[in-house]
């Protein structure tokens, strides 16, 4: 079963999985679906057509614009910003006002088990690969690979993190979850689950 604040606005044409909650003076905007079990904490934004998988939690006063995509188990700290234009001018050349019409929303795509830090800005267009970190305070500008720590203004890649979002340790040429004890591998600045790896 859902759960909204009284005081938060959804539009009718969001769809909200079962068991989400939306939280005090959050914003859900038009034909935004969001999977079962997110929570969208106070004051955060979601921008129409957004999608954001199950068990994904958008803290406090995040802004997450359209037209991102967010998969499962995602997290985005709070006031972390998504955004949507590549170019952004509040007027034309010419000094008059830009409408909705005179440019094209471009977005972020955070894939599964990602987590983006708070106050972190990712500027669009962009792919956090899964289970990434991506630092508080951080500006991430361009890809980042799936399992990379990321930090810094502009962003890079300081090491690798496993699903339990600890940086791994390298040992006799693999890379270690000390955590779960998950192993992976490095390859050409990617990063890989080892074969029969959790």
């Amino acid at each position: 079963m859902t759960s909204i604040a009284a005081s938060a606005d959804v539009s009718e044409q969001a769809v909200l999985g079962s068991g989400t909650k939306i939280w005090h003076l959050a914003q859900v905007r038009e034909e935004a679906v969001l999977g079962a079990n997110c929570i969208v904490g106070r004051g955060a934004y979601v921008g129409p057509g957004v999608r954001i998988g199950e068990n994904t939690k958008i803290q406090n006063y995040a802004l997450v614009y359209e037209p991102a995509v967010l998969g499962r188990g995602v997290f985005i700290g709070p006031a972390a910003v998504l955004t949507n234009d590549s170019y952004p001018r509040a007027v034309a050349p010419d000094g008059t006002p830009k409408t909705a019409h005179d440019w094209t929303p471009v977005g972020v795509t955070i894939e599964d088990g990602a987590s983006i830090g708070a106050r972190a800005v990712c500027i669009a267009p962009l792919v956090i690969g899964r289970w990434a970190t991506v630092a508080a305070g951080a500006v991430v500008t361009k890809d980042v690979p799936a399992f990379a720590l990321m930090a810094g203004v502009p962003a890079r890649r300081l090491g690798w993190v496993g699903k339990a979002g600890v940086p791994l340790t390298a040992k006799d040429g693999v890379w270690v979850c000390p955590v779960t004890g998950a192993t992976f591998i490095e390859d050409g600045g990617s990063l890989s689950e080892a074969e029969g790896a959790a």
